[in-house]
């Protein structure tokens, strides 16, 4: 099978919908009724997330992605599915349990675009587990992204490590994004899972708690020295920094973006790195559709409200390339 044929990417995690409530304070919780600007249901999920807005930067004829999830067969679940049919995201990968309700959130946005949730821990949100995992992938997929380390309890170390360890035996490009981790847990905890890790995606916060590191660099070497072969540190305004083999550094953050909301900016940032890596780009060019995706994001309320298609995509990266200086991303 030809590497072109083998650039479909299954996108694993949490997909969920949003109640997003905008701008919200301190008030809300002192009054009976509070008058906002936004009140909207939208899908959310970091997996669901990804998946949209790769979809969206997909061309005409390339195959779609993988969205591996579970969900209730509910009103929610349906919702979700119309919106995948209607996204073209592949859902054969995705298990249904009726016994299960589908994750509802309510996300709460402030004025400067930072979020509060209200989450069901016993929905669907948590629930993705080693036994909803093929144990095969299809033969067409070449990479592999499970879109939050922590989202799920039951996904422990040792389940982690056997599903990269699968995708790794299909010869499939694995990375993973996190969030915040809910015990306390280490990089020593997840080390075997980070082993077998071609790409982290992580924000900052995420990695300080996880290594008890302090600075960018001995954070992305606390990943490093577990194995992970890319270290991604996303820094919001700040752009992100790398660590490989190969270099140390940090790249800046489109110029100038109006942040409204950062609800689901990580999971676009991540979503813009994997397709430009899935079409055999290079870490340069990667990171240049990671922070411009990030950007968009960030403009407008809902998860993935602020990247509509990929001619929009287009044309913010090649305003990126004209107010990036060319030699502050030159790869040493």
């Amino acid at each position: 099978m030809t590497k072109k044929m083998k650039n479909k990417i299954i996108i694993a995690g949490a997909a969920v919908l949003d109640v997003l409530v905008c701008p919200v304070d301190e008030q809300i919780f002192q009054k009976g009724s509070v008058p906002v600007e936004t009140i909207r249901i939208s899908t959310g999920g970091d997996a669901l997330n990804e998946a949209t807005i790769l979809s969206r930067l997909k061309e005409d004829g390339e195959p779609p992605v993988y969205l591996l999830t579970v969900l209730g067969k509910d009103q929610a679940g349906q919702t979700i599915l119309a919106h995948c049919q209607k996204e073209s995201i592949s859902t054969e990968l995705t298990a249904h349990d009726a016994a299960m309700e589908t994750g509802v959130n309510v996300v709460m946005v402030q004025k400067d675009g930072s979020r509060s949730f209200f989450t069901n821990p016993e929905s669907s949100l948590r629930k993705l587990s080693l036994t909803h995992i093929p144990e095969r992938f299809p033969e067409d997929a070449g990479f592999l992204c499970l879109a939050s380390i922590f989202v799920s309890p039951l996904l422990r170390n040792g389940e982690l490590g056997e599903i990269f360890r699968r995708a790794k035996r299909q010869g499939m490009c694995v990375c993973a994004d996190m969030t915040k981790c809910k015990n306390q847990e280490t990089t020593e905890d997840i080390r075997e899972a980070l082993s077998y890790l071609d790409y982290l995606f992580a924000n900052e916060e995420e990695a300080r708690m996880v290594t008890g590191k302090e600075s960018l660099e001995d954070m992305a070497d606390a990943f490093w020295e577990c194995g992970v072969k890319n270290a991604v540190i996303k820094c919001g305004g700040r752009g992100c920094y790398v660590k490989n083999r190969e270099l140390s550094r940090q790249f800046p953050a489109f110029p100038g973006t109006l942040c409204r909301d950062t609800t689901g900016a990580g999971d676009s940032f991540a979503a813009g790195f994997l397709y430009a890596l899935s079409q055999g780009k290079a870490l340069e060019e990667c990171i240049c559709w990671a922070n411009t995706c990030g950007s968009l994001a960030t403009e407008a309320v809902g998860a993935c409200e602020g990247i509509n298609n990929r001619a929009q995509v287009l044309e913010r990266l090649e305003e990126y390339r004209k107010l990036v200086p060319q030699k502050t991303m030159e790869i040493k």
